[in-house]
């Protein structure tokens, strides 16, 4: 209606509602658009709160999304971040890019921190070490196409590029699905699984 995107929509209630430098007030503003306004493909906090207790667990030094759609889940990620931690996320659409971009830096978080980077995640995945520091990631979370899971995912083993005891995070893997993905991390033999039952966001 306005000619702007859902996602841009979404911002500007961000902006306009949220605590700047807040990122637990920019994720429940974030919730308040997606439950009354608009729905967005963001994690919600149903499912947000299965991530944040792994990275309590965890306490993952270097960290990967595949997917940064709206930056809803960097920011759920990088605020539950160790000291001196870092976090990279990839997002093919650089539309999305520019949204998220804006709501990373809005919720206080610097490059420091948060590295996006716009490319295709199998482009970018081999490019992770020498081009952006990325030895070893000790937490992946991917919430991009599911198609790309296992892809993905075996490039990130060819590359060497999963530290010892890593925790690779799968959203959505029943529904709409990822079933290569699935059957693959249960038979291949590197990985321990647990399927986490929640429901759709929002």
């Amino acid at each position: 209606l306005t000619n702007t995107s859902r996602e841009q929509r979404a911002f500007q209630y961000l902006l306009a509602h949220a605590i700047p430098g807040d990122p637990q007030h920019i994720l429940q503003t974030f919730d308040q658009w997606c439950y009354h306004c608009e729905h967005l493909s963001c994690v919600g906090p149903d499912k947000g709160r299965i991530v944040e207790r792994v990275l309590l667990e965890r306490a993952p030094l270097q960290v990967l999304e595949l997917g940064t759609y709206c930056g809803y889940g960097t920011v759920l990620l990088a605020q539950g971040l160790p000291p001196g931690a870092r976090l990279y996320t990839i997002e093919g659409d650089p539309r999305h890019a520019a949204v998220a971009e804006k709501v990373i830096r809005l919720a206080g978080f610097s490059e420091q921190t948060v590295e996006l980077i716009v490319g295709p995640s199998e482009e970018v995945i081999p490019c992770l070490r020498e081009k952006h520091g990325l030895m070893k990631a000790d937490l992946v979370f991917m919430d991009h196409w599911k198609r790309c899971y296992l892809r993905d995912l075996r490039l990130l083993e060819s590359h060497q590029l999963l530290a010892e005891g890593a925790t690779i995070l799968a959203d959505n893997v029943l529904f709409p699905g990822a079933p290569h993905f699935l059957q693959y991390a249960k038979t291949c033999g590197k990985y321990h699984c647990k399927v986490h039952r929640a429901s759709l966001e929002y």
